[in-house]
């Protein structure tokens, strides 16, 4: 019972040491607070409308017809077009798209019109610059809307001329009607894909240099043993005592980016609040120990600082959410496991999008579960450099 007793005086005693080094040091303040809290307001502000709109689009327009006017008109009728200049020949608007004025332009030929009239089939072009990959796709995806539509009003024309009725044009131009319904998001809304992926994966990142931080701090300001006889000299003990504390800020601030999202914001989550505030919690205990794992590797404190932005970066490419792993290499594919952001995105999308049973997502429970354990394999090596390691600057 006494030495029961001495473990959790000492555990405490780790716990009181290490909250006032989090309070002396602005550092901690800015990284576990500020930080994460600067980084929810600013990308849930910056995609608010969920999608960017009015991105600017030149016309080169040769044909200058009532019908060119008309497809101009409609095609700065789209929320993410803005038709912002005019140009008289591709050149100049050449010239803008690469000084970056503009993202894309309409081009009509000449004649246009009159072509279309008389059954000639004109060629309408557009461009737009895939160097800003969302701006591209977007003016993309309505300009060539806008050249189908134009297809589709000329040969309706041309029917209605003929004789035909609107019914008998419509199912020549479009025989079968498509019905699309897209699930868990039919807003279409990309802050809803990326916020809820980004804001934790930055969660995640500090959580990784913090942790490397507290740890590799005390070997090179050469405290590590005085840490270590506070904690009874069990590393265990010194460890819980250290990360305790961070673990309770790092999960208020988890709560706080789940509440702001979810209630506040009123994302998707469709299988409650509370599975997702325990896969936070997954996601917080399982950085810190990958944290750990880190500084204990290479316990060196701008080494372990190097692998863990390194780690935490590489995160945010391979865990799937801006490229689909099932279409990466089957070696990405396989070393996707080994990032804990890749299990908490699958969780999220079971849990938030798709409402599934927790049950259904217990292999990426499992996975965060093993990171919890890694440190066990590495702690007599952190113990050894924390007790004879010489920090050489």
């Amino acid at each position: 019972m006494k030495e029961r007793e001495r473990k959790h005086v000492a555990l405490w005693q780790v716990m009181r040491r290490e909250c006032k080094r989090l309070v002396s040091r602005p550092l901690y303040l800015f990284c576990m607070v500020i930080a994460p809290l600067f980084c929810y307001i600013f990308f849930t502000t910056l995609m608010g409308s969920g999608l960017p709109e009015n991105l600017p689009a030149g016309v080169v327009d040769m044909d200058q017809s009532s019908t060119s006017r008309n497809i101009v008109r409609n095609l700065d009728a789209f929320s993410q077009t803005k038709v912002a200049a005019h140009y008289s020949n591709i050149t100049d608007a050449r010239i803008a798209m690469q000084e970056g004025k503009i993202y894309g332009f309409f081009y009509i030929p000449k004649g246009t019109s009159a072509e279309a009239q008389s059954q000639r089939q004109p060629t309408v072009s557009f461009y737009t610059n895939y160097s800003y990959l969302i701006a591209g796709s977007l003016l993309f995806r309505d300009m060539k809307m806008m050249a189908e539509l134009t297809s589709g009003a000329a040969a309706r024309s041309v029917l209605y001329a003929k004789g035909a009725t609107e019914n008998q044009a419509m199912g020549f131009l479009q025989p079968i009607v498509i019905d699309t319904h897209p699930l868990n998001n039919p807003w279409l809304n990309y802050s809803v894909y990326l916020c809820n992926t980004l804001i934790p994966g930055i969660l995640m990142l500090l959580i990784f240099m913090v942790t490397v931080y507290s740890i590799g701090v005390e070997i090179k300001e050469r405290t590590a043993r005085e840490w270590l006889r506070m904690s009874n000299n069990s590393i265990y003990i010194a460890l819980a005592g250290k990360l305790l504390p961070h673990t309770v800020v790092f999960f208020i601030m988890g709560t706080f980016y789940n509440v702001y999202l979810y209630g506040f914001l009123h994302f998707p989550c469709n299988s409650g609040i509370l599975p997702m505030l325990f896969a936070t919690l997954c996601l917080v205990l399982a950085s810190q120990c990958c944290g750990v794992v880190m500084i204990g590797t290479l316990p060196t404190l701008r080494l372990g600082l190097s692998f863990a932005s390194l780690w935490g970066v590489i995160s945010f490419s391979i865990s799937g959410f801006s490229f689909p792993v099932m279409a990466m290499h089957p070696t990405l594919q396989a070393l996707s496991n080994l990032f804990p952001l890749r299990h908490y995105f699958l969780i999220y999308v079971d849990q938030a999008l798709n409402g599934y049973n927790m049950a259904y997502s217990w292999t990426n429970y499992m996975a965060l579960l093993i990171f919890m354990l890694l440190p066990f394999f590495v702690v007599h090596r952190l113990k050894e450099a924390l007790v004879y390691y010489k920090y050489i600057p």
